[in-house]
């Protein structure tokens, strides 16, 4: 009888365990699922349509770890001016009158245990769509990867397969003539150390 309540109490703390580690680890959102935000912000409109660069708005994407959201004063840039009396816009325009900035939700998000570094992976040649898909044909944004340890090991057993040259990085729409010889190519050229890559501290910090 003392042997099965003890098994019985390992049982419910594996589950128990198991349970916590999937709480901990789920994404937020799952896959192909647009996320609600204050405003419906469109890249297709702003990315695809207008041409805007990321960069406009992700400032420090090639020098921080974040890649940075844009601060209420540069949506204003236009939009003191374009569409500001449009209902959708009234979150927007509130939070420039009241100072309190908007409460974006995320749509791409790792645990907390995970390092991710975006200025890296712009330095070495990964473009913005290897991660974030066609952003330019999304009119409400979505997670398009599965963000798992097994997706991202993937590229970093094989990452040819995923660069480009920098000045395309940002490019949507680039996409290599010979893949795997441009990418061995650039794996040489960009100095990429393919045993570091499997090294676990590169994520786990």
């Amino acid at each position: 009888m003392y042997l099965q309540l003890v098994l019985l109490a390992l049982l419910v703390l594996v589950v128990s365990g198991v349970i916590a580690w999937r709480a901990m680890t789920a994404e937020p959102n799952g896959m192909n699922e647009t996320v609600d935000q204050p405003v419906p912000f469109s890249h297709k409109h702003h990315v695809g349509d207008i041409g805007i660069d990321c960069r406009y708005c992700h400032a420090s994407v090639e020098t921080s770890a974040y890649a940075g959201m844009p601060s209420i004063a540069t949506c204003m840039t236009c939009h003191s001016q374009l569409f500001s009396d449009q209902p959708m816009l009234r979150p927007l325009i509130d939070a420039w009158q009241s100072g309190v900035p908007l409460a974006w939700r995320r749509v791409n998000q790792l645990p907390d245990f995970v390092y991710f570094d975006h200025s890296i992976h712009v330095a070495k040649g990964v473009g913005c769509a290897s991660c974030h898909g066609r952003v330019d044909r999304m009119p409400l944004m979505r997670r398009t990867q599965p963000l798992s340890m097994a997706w991202c090991l993937d590229c970093h057993r094989d990452p040819s397969l995923q660069l480009r040259p920098r000045e395309h990085v940002f490019d949507m729409a680039w996409a290599p003539h010979d893949t795997r010889a441009l990418g061995d190519a650039l794996v040489e050229t960009y100095r990429i150390d393919r045993r570091k890559l499997m090294d676990c501290s590169i994520c786990h910090r």
